[in-house]
């Protein structure tokens, strides 16, 4: 290239390659960017909060599974059969212990805040007998102990008292029956506390008990001995 316009030319160029571009900055770019994608316009279609939630929710599902499918052996179909027996073990357990019919043990006290007599409870405790509640009638039979010794003056009457209590007590003065009432408290105990079941056999055992008891005779203290002659 040669003459006035080479010349001309050259300069041209040299002088485009010299007018090096200026790039736009990284950040402010970046903040326009944002600033032009969080128009409404960009978001009609978007699944709204729930959606979103409930997107992530079965997607954590679904790699928990996956997971778990990959550990177990046997691959997803060894997952679907522990599964299986995890669930049957849980269901045996429920059959064999049943529903608690008390989780929470708000109080121990013997009686409620409706105090009857001794023969009251074992009226409720034989119509609970007649209809095979036997859980209900151990525990009216157990009240009617208590409450026939409060009664026989053998049992200082005291709001709040317990079934074990009851019995320690009054295996003081009635020795011979003592083991035979911790029996019964801890029957008492294990059908209103601890959602066990009981059959005719235990009440059964809670009555005669109750029959025996009065008519023993009970042991007499050294003052009260004294009192006496």
């Amino acid at each position: 290239m040669s003459g006035a316009g080479g010349t001309t030319a050259v300069r041209l160029l040299i002088h485009s390659s010299g007018d090096i571009p200026v790039d736009t900055p990284r950040v402010p770019a970046r903040e326009a960017a944002k600033h032009e994608l969080s128009k409404p316009m960009y978001h009609e279609n978007d699944p709204n909060l729930l959606q979103q939630g409930l997107d992530k929710l079965w997607g954590w599902i679904g790699d928990l599974l996956g997971t778990a499918s990959s550990a177990a052996p046997g691959g997803p179909v060894g997952l679907v059969v522990l599964v299986l027996v995890v669930t049957g073990l849980v269901a045996a357990l429920w059959w064999r212990l049943g529903t608690p019919s008390r989780t929470v043990r708000s109080s121990d006290a013997l009686f409620d805040d409706s105090p009857r007599s001794a023969a009251e409870h074992r009226k409720a405790a034989e119509a609970h007998a007649a209809a095979r509640r036997w859980n209900e009638a151990v525990q009216e039979r157990m009240r009617a102990i208590v409450r026939s010794l409060e009664e026989r003056a053998l049992l200082d009457p005291r709001p709040g008292r317990t079934a074990d209590e009851a019995a320690a007590e009054a295996g003081r003065p009635l020795p011979a029956h003592a083991t035979r009432l911790h029996a019964a408290a801890r029957e008492f105990d294990d059908v209103t506390y601890g959602g066990r079941t009981v059959d005719q056999q235990a009440y059964l055992a809670v009555r005669a008990l109750d029959l025996d008891l009065e008519t023993a005779k009970p042991l007499l203290t050294t003052a009260a001995q004294g009192a006496v002659e």
